[in-house]
């Protein structure tokens, strides 16, 4: 990269803060603040909506995922990384059904209601280490096309990007998120779609959509671990979860489904970059788009950090607002009091305080919180507790019989202690495949249980109150 290059690729950062902060609106109530309405109190548009959840759900880190497991299983993988995309309907499906029929106003406070306090704690925490890894896994996709980690360029990239949606983000809260979701999204599109021109008029589709084969050991068990975790995983995500309570519940679930629909293409589309690195013999590695950019040219590899900034930024900066909701509005809930009048004040020092600590692994090597990440394996537990809510009454018992061993599962999947036996197949994911089908089953079995124990199910009705945690 040539010095003119290089300055030119630097000063795109800089244009990209300077711009989304003059164009996006300042939110000068709470209502703007954390639910995403404008000065007249009107909630964000259907369109806006969805094009908010397409683009906060294309993660960086998760664009770089498809195309490296394209590269490893061909169409297969893309295919399974895409499954992950259903999530998003099946999000809409239960938060439509927990809004009409339970009168759900949020998940803390719906999960106080139902399951206690406790219980609402525990999601919390869960969520908040989810939210915490979601600050640099992003900012380190980014730093990554600026140099090699760890460098002054990888670090120094990564923290001015952070800055720049940083400053955008405490200028409107929510509601500058999707506004600036609505631009980042038609930038991605157009600029994915550069990116595939470049890519793929280099094989026929009929030789792209022939690499790969549907067997067990060749990325059909990671999508058949998909396909489980849609059950759950979308509920331990803010990002996702909190636009399912700002608009209304039918302009909701049409959002929540096409912007499912639409995020399965683009994830599968972007895997094809990984297929081309496949056909070209780029060896598969951890950032397959950042060695295929490599080899575009100067457009090309501008291209594609155009695709990447505007895919981390829009998570990062809903990443940072889920943040300031659920610290300023949501945990006063947990102590039973109110949230502070100066609510706004606090989720902005929230945003900042996250924007500092959520680097430190970035800067210290990504791989420090690869043990205690919560994965999808972890929250599988989640999947009865919104999926059946509507079976039992007030049940705390109901959600730690269910959640706490997915938990355990998580960890000991994290730890490589799941027994041999629990293997389904033979391929790479065959444990996984294997933890999540049984785990699922237990998980479930542990949230209906105590139906059978009449004695230990706290009327319904009771609230927040109900067995200890």
């Amino acid at each position: 990269m040539g010095e003119w290059q290089g300055l030119f690729f630097w000063g795109f950062l800089l244009v990209f803060g300077a711009v989304m902060y003059l164009v996006v609106p300042r939110s000068k109530d709470e209502a703007g603040f954390f639910r995403g309405h404008d000065d007249q109190g009107r909630p964000a548009s259907e369109w806006a909506l969805m094009l908010s959840i397409f683009i906060s759900w294309i993660f960086a880190k998760s664009v770089t995922n498809a195309a490296n497991l394209g590269a490893t299983y061909g169409v297969v993988g893309g295919l399974a990384y895409a499954a992950y995309w259903l999530s998003i309907p099946v999000a809409g499906l239960v938060i439509y059904r927990l809004r009409t029929r339970e009168g759900a106003t949020g998940l803390v406070p719906f999960l106080i209601r139902k399951y206690g306090r406790g219980a609402a704690l525990a999601f919390s925490l869960a969520i908040l280490v989810r939210l915490f890894n979601e600050v640099w896994s992003n900012t380190a996709v980014v730093g990554g096309y600026y140099g090699a980690g760890g460098s002054a360029g990888f670090i120094g990239a990564a923290l001015l990007f952070t800055a720049a949606v940083l400053i955008y983000s405490l200028k409107g809260g929510l509601r500058s998120s999707i506004f600036s979701d609505v631009i980042q999204a038609i930038v991605f599109i157009l600029f994915l779609g550069v990116v595939l021109a470049y890519v793929l008029p280099a094989h026929s589709p009929g030789v792209l959509l022939s690499q790969g084969r549907f067997a067990m050991d060749a990325g059909v068990d990671l999508l058949l671990v998909a396909l489980l975790q849609t059950l759950s995983y979308p509920f331990h995500d803010p990002v996702l979860t909190d636009r399912g309570f700002i608009t209304r519940e039918k302009s909701m679930l049409r959002a929540f489904i096409v912007a499912g629909v639409l995020g399965f293409v683009a994830i599968f589309a972007f895997s094809l970059v990984g297929v081309h690195a496949r056909l070209q013999g780029i060896a598969a590695s951890g950032n397959v788009p950042a060695e295929v950019a490599r080899g575009l040219g100067v457009a090309g590899y501008f291209a594609m950090i155009v695709v990447m900034v505007t895919s981390a930024g829009s998570t990062l900066d809903s990443t940072f607002t889920s943040l300031s909701k659920l610290v300023a509005r949501e945990l006063p809930l947990l102590a039973g009091r109110m949230p502070s009048p100066r609510a706004m004040t606090v989720g902005s020092l929230t945003m900042v305080a996250f924007a500092l600590l959520g680097n430190l692994p970035m800067i210290a090597g990504t791989d420090i919180l690869k043990a205690t990440t919560i994965s999808g394996t972890m929250v599988i537990g989640l999947a009865p507790i919104f999926l059946f809510s509507g079976r039992v009454g007030h049940s705390p018992l109901s959600f730690h019989l269910a959640f706490w061993p997915g938990i355990a599962l998580g960890v000991l999947q994290a730890m490589n202690l799941i027994p041999a036996g629990w293997a389904i197949g033979t391929g790479k994911y065959a444990i996984l495949l294997g933890t999540n089908l049984y785990g699922l089953a237990l998980c479930t079995a542990g949230f209906f249980l105590p139906l059978l124990m009449p004695r230990y199910r706290a009327p319904t009705g009771l609230g927040g109150r109900g067995m200890p945690a």
